[in-house]
């Protein structure tokens, strides 16, 4: 899986509290959430991202909170994939369960907001085409992969369940 987009930049600790304010919380509805993504960080956020682009954020993004409508609030706002330098854990373990790529590379912390990225998700190498750099990950697992590609874990699941009564 391959993604390019553009970085939306943002810190150290940014908790699942930020990505989405618990005041909207009483929503399941993706696109709504979608609308409040980052707000108490970034007013501007949802006026500025764009289908594909992709979210930076330092050490221990997504700690907090063990909500699953961070990720899924990330994930309707258009973003591609989320690298930081390192992720909290039921973070990590939620954004793959929705079907949201994420990635953990320290370097990450060399690309700028605004600079055009390019993601692959076999090789792990995230190339960063406005800085002529590259940077890299550990590769997302073939398995991990399929989760993606059936948009999440139900997804993934339902389609082994449809595979097998075939």
């Amino acid at each position: 899986m391959k993604f390019e987009g553009k970085v939306i930049k943002y810190g150290d600790n940014v908790d699942t509290d930020v990505i989405i304010p618990a005041r909207y919380l009483n929503t399941s509805d993706e696109k709504e959430l979608a609308k409040h993504c980052m707000e108490d960080i970034d007013k501007d956020f949802a006026g500025k991202v764009a289908p594909g682009d992709i979210m930076l954020g330092g050490k221990n993004f997504g700690c907090g909170s063990s909500r699953e409508h961070a990720p899924i609030a990330i994930k309707a706002s258009g973003i591609s994939c989320v690298i930081a330098e390192s992720f909290a854990r039921i973070f990590y373990r939620n954004a793959i369960n929705i079907g949201l790529p994420i990635l953990e590379c320290p370097e990450i912390k060399k690309a700028e907001d605004g600079d055009i990225l390019s993601v692959d998700l076999d090789s792990g190498s995230i190339r960063n085409i406005t800085k002529h750099e590259e940077y890299f990950s550990a590769p997302f697992p073939p398995f991990m992969q399929g989760i993606m590609q059936k948009n999440g874990l139900i997804g993934y699941i339902k389609s082994g369940l449809e595979a097998k009564n075939e």
